[in-house]
């Protein structure tokens, strides 16, 4: 690998790391916000307002400062402020978001994070499903890997509090989650990973934002903890959803996903220390199981050529 090639690496993988970080610290936040009586609409409003507020800020602060973009010289394409581009990217991204969180209404923190993250085994079945890429020997394993990752967690005994309707709800995310990212590769193609981001935030500002309207929650007043926690996960989300695209059009889908495994550890270390989870061994085991399954997937599969070799 070349010096440029190993720089280029190495950013997405910071990109990524970080980003991974940065989503695995919602969960724990939301969690506080919910505790102190906020409704789940009322804090991704204000965690989406204040996450589009900085990054439209930070993109008209590159544009006066003569910044270059991402996507200098490439064929002009509709802004990002687009209907279409806000209705793609920020429906796609308040569709996971709230079926990820509605699900912290039923599981643990770490729990939730663990069973989403067999997203990338949805993605290798729906693949093959369409017939975009075959299911290989290290595919099929993968999905056995992550199936009895979720029946560790599910069915161990740790789990038996666990609501059915919890582990619906997060495969669900999961299921979505692994549709909504080939999107996102299809939209940043000749575009800067901000105009995306900046599609993400406002377009999912206008869900919740119009959600919290309609349900009255965003009119109510809300605990100080509750609205910190939410402005924080702004904040945080701005960073996270720079880092998984930057980390995206760098690494590609296969890099990107190996190294966002970081968040769902992360989230279980962050419901430890502030929500004072416990981590049951059905968990640690199918975690295990699931996060096997993700590197398994990633493997490039031997040529029969050079097995018959050996």
């Amino acid at each position: 690998m070349s010096d440029g090639h190993h720089r280029t690496a190495l950013r997405g993988t910071v990109a990524v790391v970080v980003s991974a970080c940065c989503f695995g610290s919602i969960s724990p936040l939301t969690v506080i916000a919910t505790n102190h009586g906020m409704a789940l609409e009322s804090i991704q409003s204000w965690r989406y307002l204040t996450t589009a507020a900085l990054l439209v800020v930070f993109g008209l602060w590159k544009q006066r400062s003569g910044t270059p973009s991402a996507n200098a010289g490439a064929p002009q394409k509709a802004p990002w402020f687009s209907p279409r581009m806000l209705m793609l990217a920020g429906v796609g991204q308040a569709t996971v978001a709230t079926l990820a969180l509605a699900a912290l209404r039923w599981l643990p923190a770490a729990t939730a994070s663990f069973l989403f993250y067999t997203y990338p085994a949805w993605v290798a079945l729906i693949a093959a499903v369409r017939g975009t890429e075959p299911l290989d020997r290290n595919r099929v394993g993968a999905l056995l890997l992550s199936f009895v990752g979720l029946g560790a967690m599910v069915g161990a005994p740790d789990a038996a509090s666990l609501a059915p309707l919890g582990v619906l709800v997060i495969l669900a995310a999961a299921i979505v989650y692994a549709l909504y990212i080939p999107l996102l590769g299809r939209l940043q193609v000749d575009r800067d990973p901000l105009d995306v981001a900046r599609a993400i935030a406002v377009g999912g500002s206008v869900c919740f934002v119009t959600w919290g309207l309609v349900s009255g929650a965003l009119l109510e007043p809300s605990a100080p903890i509750a609205l910190l926690a939410s402005l924080i996960q702004g904040v945080i989300s701005a960073g996270a959803f720079l880092g998984f695209l930057v980390g995206l059009r760098l690494l590609g889908s296969v890099r990107t996903a190996i190294t966002s495994t970081v968040e769902p550890f992360w989230t279980t270390l962050l419901g430890v220390l502030l929500l004072g989870q416990g981590i049951g061994a059905g968990t640690i085991i199918g975690g295990i199981a699931i996060m096997s399954a993700v590197l398994l997937l990633q493997r490039r599969p031997v040529p029969r050529a050079a097995l018959s070799e050996r």
